[in-house]
C-alpha cells in the first residue's frame, strides 16, 4: 500500500523522464537499394532513346537536294579550283567578288540531270576558310535550303548594312577629280558600282549622278555628242555615247604607248576598253 508521499514521488519521477521518440517505419527503400526500372518492349519510343546515340546538332546548315543522277561525282580538279581562291572573312575581302568568282568556276562544269544550284550548294563550303568557315559551321542545322538563301546570308554577314550605306554615299557624292580624265572617272565610278551591286540605284539615277559629277568641259562634250541635253537620251544611247567618248579620250595616249613599245621587241598592246555589254553589266 502506497502512502500519499510515495505517490507524489512516483509522479515526480515520471514527469522528469524525457519522452522517447519512435522513428516511423519507412516503407520506401533507399534509392541505392532499389532495383533499376524495367523497360518493356511495349514502350518503343523509350527503348529507341536508350539504345540510339543522340543525333541532334550534327547536321550541316546547308541542305543539298537529293541528286538522283547516275554516276554523279565531283571531280578533284573542280574542288582544287574552288579551294585555290578561298574566302577568309577578312575586312578587306569583297564577298561580292567571291560570289562572282565562285559562279564563274562552277559554271564551267555541267552535270547531266543535276541542277547547277545543287552543285553550288555542295561546293561552297570548300571555298571558305578561317572565320568564314566558322561562321557557316555556327549556322543552325538545315537553315539554308537554296542557293539564294546561302548568298543572302553570306552577303549579310560579310557585307553589313553599314558598309552598304557608306558605299551608297560614295556613289551619291561621286565627283570627277581635278586631274582625272573622263575615262578614269568613268572607270572609278564603275568600280564603286561593282563594289556594291545591291546599291539599289536605277540606271537613270546612275547616269544622272555620273553626268553631274563631271567637269563642264566633259559635260559639254557629252551634250554635243547627244545633239542636245545628254540626259534626255534613252539610257542605252547614253551608254553608247559614254563608251564612244571613252575610246576617243584614250586614243590621245596611244602615241605615248607606241613610243615606249618601239624600244621593245614586244609589240605594244592597247589597253582593254569596256564594251557595251560590260557597261550594261555594271548597271
Amino acid at each position: 500500500m502506497r502512502t500519499r508521499s510515495q505517490s507524489r514521488n512516483l509522479n515526480r519521477q515520471q514527469q522528469q523522464v524525457p519522452p522517447t521518440f519512435v522513428e516511423p517505419f519507412n516503407l520506401v527503400e533507399p534509392i541505392e537499394n532499389q532495383a533499376p526500372p524495367v523497360v518493356t518492349m511495349d514502350d518503343n519510343r523509350t527503348m529507341a532513346q536508350l539504345l540510339e546515340a543522340p543525333t541532334e546538332g550534327y547536321e550541316d546548315a546547308i541542305v543539298v537536294p537529293e541528286i538522283t543522277a547516275d554516276n554523279f561525282e565531283l571531280k578533284h580538279g573542280l574542288l582544287t579550283l574552288v579551294q585555290n581562291k578561298q574566302f577568309f572573312g577578312h575586312d578587306k575581302e569583297d564577298p561580292h567578288a567571291h560570289i562572282r568568282y565562285f559562279n564563274k568556276i562552277t559554271s564551267t562544269m555541267k552535270f547531266p540531270n543535276v541542277p547547277s544550284t545543287s552543285v553550288k550548294l555542295m561546293l561552297f563550303p570548300f571555298s571558305l576558310e578561317g572565320a568564314a568557315r566558322i561562321w557557316l559551321e555556327k549556322e543552325p542545322p538545315r537553315s539554308i535550303l537554296t542557293w539564294d538563301d546561302l548568298v543572302s546570308k553570306f552577303i549579310n554577314k560579310f557585307f553589313p548594312p553599314s558598309k552598304t550605306t557608306n558605299l551608297r554615299n560614295e556613289i551619291t557624292r561621286f565627283q570627277q577629280r581635278f586631274d582625272e580624265t573622263f575615262y578614269e572617272a568613268w572607270d572609278r565610278f564603275n568600280d564603286l558600282l561593282r563594289a556594291c551591286p545591291h546599291h539599289g540605284f536605277s540606271e537613270l539615277h546612275q547616269l544622272d549622278t555620273f553626268y553631274n559629277a563631271l567637269n563642264s568641259n566633259d559635260q559639254d562634250s557629252l551634250n554635243s555628242a547627244a545633239g542636245g541635253n545628254f540626259l534626255d537620251k534613252m539610257p542605252r544611247d547614253c551608254l553608247r555615247i559614254i563608251e564612244s567618248k571613252s575610246k576617243v579620250r584614250n586614243s590621245r595616249n596611244k602615241p605615248v604607248v607606241s613610243k615606249v613599245s618601239s624600244s621593245s621587241s614586244t609589240p605594244g598592246i592597247s589597253p582593254m576598253l569596256p564594251t557595251k555589254d560590260m557597261v550594261k553589266a555594271y548597271f
